[in-house]
């Protein structure tokens, strides 16, 4: 028997990591809150994410100020000097609340025998600014969170459940979102949510790349779905490429975190010589697209499949008591971190580009917001600093509750709203198609428009991708839809975007580096795309 089809809420909140359950928490004493994951509950970046939250806590040798001015250097001249004070100096405070949801982020004493937070550091960061739950951070976040949303009466949560498109009021003169149509996988079938509001909490679209070190949700789908819907996107070019991870058979897509390298970890070659001092007097320490692209050029150089990360200098129980998820997972495959060095390649992690939105999260169509990776909120510029992506997803989710809070009561019931249409479609017979195409785009985005590019590659890419754009189209109009079709289609929708954004920036700058256009321009600006 079928499950029913309509559903109605005060706002609808699409993805289930930090950004959207912390957004959810924040507006459920006062409305009623639908969450809609595309998997599990818990599955998405945030779950993985190793490193920490940024936020300045030890005020005797850290400022706001020092926090901003190593965001500015990170973020390559193309960071919005107010979105990054603005999130700065909420920081504290959304940490604070991470912590009153029961987030329990690692304790140390001071040299007097009180307990204080310990702070560790990360690339990019000129002090001890990074809370953290050991090595998995993300995972102390996620769970916590979890646990808060499933207790909580005002909160409907709505696992393996594909976003498929935002549904525009197309009667009115003004652009306004009255839903989402949805794809129920457990009952294989197209549902309509109506609500007052709709948040995008999506995540990035690393795997729009051969090499990620992301989970298989990140498909770009609230990108490309607010692209349909009218929105304007910037930045797309900018993708984070992580300098470290693990390169073995067995565990493909395992982050080695930043904090290693914090810590003292050093990049070496195959032949055990450091390579970090000839690139970047930051060493180790210099951001992600500088490291990425120095092991990017020794492994082509080399002609070697991997560098190698090494903290085996450091005493064994510092390094068991710092990083025990990745101690764990490397002995899984016989590789003990305390005795040798560890095999790493980069891959993409992070879409520092998105849909606009301004500081309350709020995108150029009424009703929708964007927080999180999905969004361009101006904070990460050309090139993301480490640990300013989950501080990012709550003080950008605090503030949409906030203007969502402001406007609630006097918003209007969204109309009725048409039923998803089935009447010319079947079930495919040519999955073979999808897998194909899958393929052939994440490899060629990996090929041509990688960490370093040209012109000549990035327009091969584009020829290959309105192709592939072409078949998808076609495909998606004779056939029910299904979760590799949906993604495969929004990965298409976002490689395009991406592909004409680095076309645009002609020079090279944070994690843009064109041969071509080697030099920086004087006055830069954010690439910004309109449908």
């Amino acid at each position: 028997m079928k499950s029913k089809k309509n559903h109605s809420t005060d706002v609808v909140v699409i993805g289930s990591g930090a950004a959207g359950l912390s957004l959810a928490l924040s507006l459920a004493n006062h409305c009623h809150v639908t969450v809609i994951s595309k998997g599990a509950l818990k599955e998405g970046s945030t779950l993985y994410a190793q490193g920490g939250i940024a936020a300045v806590f030890d005020k005797k040798n850290d400022s706001i100020e020092s926090h901003v001015e190593d965001t500015l250097a990170a973020g390559a001249g193309l960071c919005d000097r107010d979105a990054v004070h603005y999130t700065a100096s909420n920081a504290k405070n959304c940490l604070k609340w991470l912590i009153e949801q029961g987030v329990p982020f690692d304790m140390e004493f001071d040299s007097k025998g009180k307990e204080r937070y310990h702070l560790t550091r990360e690339g990019g960061h000129s002090h001890r600014r990074i809370l953290h739950a050991a090595d998995a951070t993300g995972k102390a976040v996620q769970t916590t969170l979890v646990s808060q949303v499933q207790l909580h009466p005002n909160i409907t949560l709505l696992e393996q459940h594909n976003a498929i498109d935002l549904i525009n009021d197309k009667t009115a003169d003004e652009r306004r979102i009255h839903g989402v149509y949805v794809f129920n996988r457990a009952k294989d079938q197209v549902e309509t949510i109506s609500a007052k509001f709709v948040a995008l909490a999506t995540g990035g679209a690393s795997k729009v790349y051969l090499y990620t070190s992301n989970p298989d949700v990140s498909s770009g789908d609230g990108i490309a779905m607010a692209w349909r819907a009218g929105c304007k996107v910037a930045n797309m070019e900018f993708n984070q490429f992580h300098p470290t991870s693990l390169y073995h058979p067995e565990l493909q897509n395992f982050l080695i975190t930043e904090a290693m390298r914090g810590e003292g970890a050093l990049l070496k070659r195959p032949d055990g010589t450091r390579f970090m001092p000839d690139f970047d007097e930051r060493e180790e320490l210099a951001p992600r697209d500088i490291v990425a692209r120095a092991i990017d050029y020794e492994m082509k150089r080399l002609g070697a499949n991997c560098v190698y990360l090494d903290i085996s200098h450091k005493d064994k129980d510092f390094i068991i008591e710092h990083f025990p998820t990745i101690y764990a997972k490397c002995l899984s495959v016989g590789l003990d971190i305390t005795k040798e060095a560890i095999p790493v390649v980069p891959a993409a992690h992070y879409t520092c580009g998105g849909v606009m939105t301004d500081f309350n999260g709020k995108t150029d169509i009424d009703n929708l917001y964007a927080v999180g990776e999905v969004a361009y909120t101006g904070l990460h510029g050309a090139n993301r600093m480490a640990s300013n992506s989950l501080l990012e997803c709550i003080v950008f989710a605090h503030a949409a509750a906030k203007d969502i809070l402001a406007k609630i009561k006097s918003s209007p019931t969204p109309p009725e709203l048409p039923e998803w249409d089935e009447s010319r479609v079947s079930d495919s017979d040519e999955e073979v198609v999808i897998t194909h195409n899958w393929h052939e785009l994440r490899l060629f985005m990996w090929d041509y428009v990688g960490i370093v590019r040209s012109t000549k590659r990035l327009e091969r890419a584009l020829r290959r991708v309105e192709l592939l754009q072409q078949e998808i189209q076609e495909y998606y109009a004779h056939f029910r839809v299904s979760n590799n079709l949906l993604e495969l289609r929004n990965l298409v929708q976002v490689a395009e975007l991406i592909i004409r954004s680095a076309l645009a920036r002609k020079e090279s700058r944070g994690l843009h580096y064109t041969i071509d256009f080697p030099q920086q321009n004087q006055d830069p600006k954010p690439t910004i795309l309109v449908p």
